[in-house]
């Protein structure tokens, strides 16, 4: 009987084409796949970094959260300025650095850090290209609160109030030009508002958008991190977002100067930002949507002997989205324990103001009905926070 010998050459060549067979279906597999989808599987939160830069500096970068479920978003602005030790540098700078030296995918690795969730997908455009988007998209409608009328530079912006349609150069102005008489924040919020009129313009146009032919045109200006399906699904999503019900959020905290540069450093160590972006996200995938419905107005009194702690704390709201309208002293200051007032008998919202300093009094009495105006004089306040001396700026210490 002939016994047959195979030649360990032949063998490994057999081996090297099993091996590229199995590459190949797995590489077919994995492009059939698409990652949006796969994010959405387990009905999770779809999470973007958004960057508009304008001679490779970032000018506005926004992490846009959206649950389809609901659709419902949050959008948190990041601001170029913000300090923290950076990594991938080596040194303390300001984060966007981390885009100019190192591109987009290291930025959004340094943003992870800083807000503790992970962010998939990017979206980027330069200035120019969210210009000529613009026009491709027939211009993007905003709310001008007041008529714009100041010189930037040696230049006069005029821009007239109420919801306007501007082109791409009117839409470059409005993004980019600044006013010394803008309150902290108004700079970020028009590019907030320009970038959510893009969303809605997309809606508008989405058959033409999102067609065969027109739709490789529009992704020319978009750089991103997914394929041209994905990209597809990704903008469908953004432009699902219910904007009436989305309040544009942003970074808060202390500037200190750092090798001569004026750097915002985030309260807390940026502990804050991260509790304030879990909370957040818990609320969108949440059945109860009244503690995102609308701006909540509160006001802040000290019942302590603690100077400027209503302040503080004022501050700590106001990064988590509240308006606060009032600060000041309680009737007295030997208040021992902390207590939110629900003045609009709305408990639920209540417990969630309360858990933002762990605090666990929270008194449902209407002033109406007891006649008692200890507890604040504003009658557009929403809800009434007396400090007690269980604050310790932060937290409410349980006894």
């Amino acid at each position: 009987m002939r016994s047959f010998k195979i030649d360990r050459g032949v063998l490994f060549l057999f081996v090297i084409l099993a091996v590229l067979i199995i590459a190949a279906f797995i590489l077919i597999f994995a492009m059939r796949t698409n990652p949006v989808t796969d994010a959405l599987s387990g009905d999770n939160i779809l999470k973007i970094l958004v960057v508009l830069e304008d001679a490779g500096v970032p000018i506005s970068t926004n992490l846009i959260a959206y649950y389809p479920g609901t659709k419902r978003a949050a959008m948190f602005d990041i601001p170029g300025e913000t300090g923290l030790i950076i990594r991938s540098l080596g040194r303390v700078d300001r984060i966007d650095a981390v885009y100019v030296e190192n591109g987009i995918q290291a930025y959004r690795e340094e943003i992870e850090r800083l807000t503790g969730i992970g962010i998939p997908f990017t979206i980027s455009f330069t200035l120019d290209q969210f210009s000529h988007l613009t026009d491709y998209l027939s211009g993007l409608t905003v709310f001008i609160p007041t008529e714009i009328d100041c010189m930037n530079g040696e230049t006069r912006i005029l821009l007239p109030s109420g919801a306007v349609t501007l082109d791409g150069d009117k839409i470059r102005t409005y993004v980019t030009y600044s006013d010394e008489l803008d309150q902290e924040g108004e700079s970020s919020a028009r590019k907030q508002r320009a970038l959510l009129a893009f969303f809605a313009a997309l809606k508008d146009h989405a058959n033409t958008v999102f067609s065969r032919e027109v739709f490789p045109v529009f992704q020319s200006a978009i750089r991103t991190n997914v394929s041209t399906e994905s990209l597809k699904q990704l903008l469908q999503d953004l432009y699902s977002i219910d904007s009436e019900r989305l309040v544009p959020q942003r970074i808060t905290g202390s500037i200190r100067e750092v090798d001569g540069k004026d750097l915002l450093f985030p309260f807390y160590d940026g502990q804050l930002l991260k509790d304030i972006i879990r909370q957040t996200l818990g609320g969108l995938a949440s059945d109860d949507a009244t503690a995102q419905e609308r701006i909540y107005a509160l006001e802040i009194l000290n019942g302590t002997n603690i100077q400027g702690l209503a302040q503080k704390t004022s501050e700590l709201y106001q990064s988590f989205g509240y308006d606060v309208i009032r600060v000041g002293n309680a009737d007295g200051f030997d208040y021992p324990d902390t207590v939110v007032i629900d003045r609009i008998g709305n408990a639920k919202v209540a417990e969630i103001i309360a858990q933002v300093i762990l605090c666990k009094s929270v008194s449902s009495t209407l002033p109406e009905e007891n006649g008692d105006d200890l507890y604040g004089t504003e009658a557009i306040v929403d809800f009434t926070i007396v400090l007690g001396g269980d604050f310790n700026g932060r937290y409410v210490i349980s006894r």
